[in-house]
């Protein structure tokens, strides 16, 4: 359905006639690919004929099919390739000549190794854009060490600044620097191929998941470069505003509390009985505030304290104040929100029937995106996609007696 026009057929999605070769593996560069995918690139996703992607076995499982792969793997055609094998090589250099995107996340120097660099791939078509997504880079003294999300929210300042102040550095549980770092090179690639529209020509894209998490942490490096200031760990509060915090209701729920903005703050004391405050000099800024964080959140909890979850939300809405409750899964499935924005997508799949998922990254009024399959099985448009090539059946045959595919 077309959201502008719900009478309007559908228009081509903005990224018809892309093709991505998807060669990673787990999260951020198969992500990339997905991204692209949900706005109409076909996605070619390219698995070792032996070692599936292993994003196929993580986490739950339902009937021995892997529910992560169904999201990661959403719109994406699979193909089984052994690139180390001349045969394999051949057919990626044959898809590489019909492509516009590689994505890959190999150790530098793999796919040399393979003989499928930049210089052979380029060769192949001078066009091509190359996203090469590790976790330290292409050089460097860190470059061929084995790579994790895990070890970029460590070494970006994330975990440093992340837990409760007298408690160890906190890591994130689940995949936040792969998941930025996927973002990221999707918009990379569309940055790249805009280049490609100028010149002609393709080019390398040096992806390092250390990288992009440090970006969005905010001033830290200038914080650091003109103060020598160190952001500490503090928990739930900020060092630039407050009251922010989690709060407790008398129910035993859980809302958040955010005043950036100076108006907001006041809003929150005069609404939980501490209008006074709002007087003193030190209330005037967000830095003040924060020096007075035990205070004001010792105000705001009392108040919470004493008030169920949808009276201390209506309060709030009625007075202006930011507040939002504290979800996991099964409250964000039965939220009206989301469910007004359509941001959890029922699709159906081939093996598990109706699934649900999270819908594409954002809405387009003319030419929006779509999830138009879950991940499928592993291998399953091999024989279509080769043929798609120009490759016969017993050219096919070859191949997988070979053990290429």
């Amino acid at each position: 359905m077309n959201p502008g026009n719900p009478d309007r057929p559908e228009p081509p999605a903005p990224l018809d006639g892309l093709r991505v070769l998807d060669l990673a593996t787990l999260f951020a560069g198969p992500l990339a690919a997905t991204l692209l995918g949900d706005f109409g690139a076909e996605v070619v996703k390219v698995e070792h004929p032996r070692k599936p992607d292993p994003s196929r076995g993580h986490g739950p499982a339902k009937d021995g099919v892997g529910l992560w792969w169904k999201l990661l793997g959403r719109n994406k055609k699979t193909i089984t390739c052994d690139l180390s094998t001349p045969g394999g090589r051949e057919v990626l250099l044959r898809l590489v000549a019909e492509s516009d995107v590689v994505i890959e996340n190999f150790r530098p120097g793999t796919l040399e190794r393979w003989q499928l660099g930049w210089e052979q791939l380029s060769a192949a078509n001078p066009r091509l854009v190359l996203a090469r997504v590790t976790g330290f880079g292409q050089f460097g003294p860190a470059a061929r060490r084995p790579g994790f999300g895990t070890l970029a929210e460590a070494m970006s300042g994330f975990a440093a600044i992340t837990g409760e102040p007298d408690g160890p550095p906190t890591l994130p549980p689940f995949g936040l620097a792969d998941s930025i770092a996927a973002i990221s090179t999707a918009y990379a690639v569309m940055t790249a191929l805009a280049g490609r529209d100028r010149t002609g020509r393709g080019q390398v894209i040096d992806m390092a998941i250390i990288e992009p998490i440090l970006t969005v942490l905010g001033a830290q490096p200038i914080w650091y470069d003109q103060l020598g200031y160190v952001q500490p760990r503090t928990g739930n509060r900020s060092t630039n505003n407050a009251p922010r915090n989690t709060y407790r209701t008398a129910d035993g729920r859980w809302v958040a509390v955010s005043t950036s903005a100076q108006s907001i703050a006041e809003r929150v004391m005069r609404l939980v009985g501490r209008p006074e405050v709002t007087g003193e000099e030190w209330f005037a800024t967000g830095t003040g505030r924060a020096r007075h964080a035990a205070e004001l959140d010792e105000a705001v909890a009392s108040w919470i304290a004493r008030h169920s979850r949808d009276e201390v939300i209506a309060a709030f809405e009625k007075a202006e104040a930011a507040i939002a409750p504290v979800y996991d899964i099964r409250d964000v499935m039965a939220d009206e929100q989301y469910r007004a924005l359509g941001t959890i997508a029922e699709v159906e799949d081939e093996e598990l029937g109706r699934v649900r998922m999270q819908n594409v990254l954002f809405r387009l009024s003319e030419t929006p995106g779509a999830i138009r399959w879950a991940g499928r099985p592993h291998g399953a448009d091999t024989d279509a996609v080769l043929a798609g090539l120009g490759l016969s059946p017993g050219e096919i045959a070859a191949l997988r007696e070979e053990g290429a595919l």
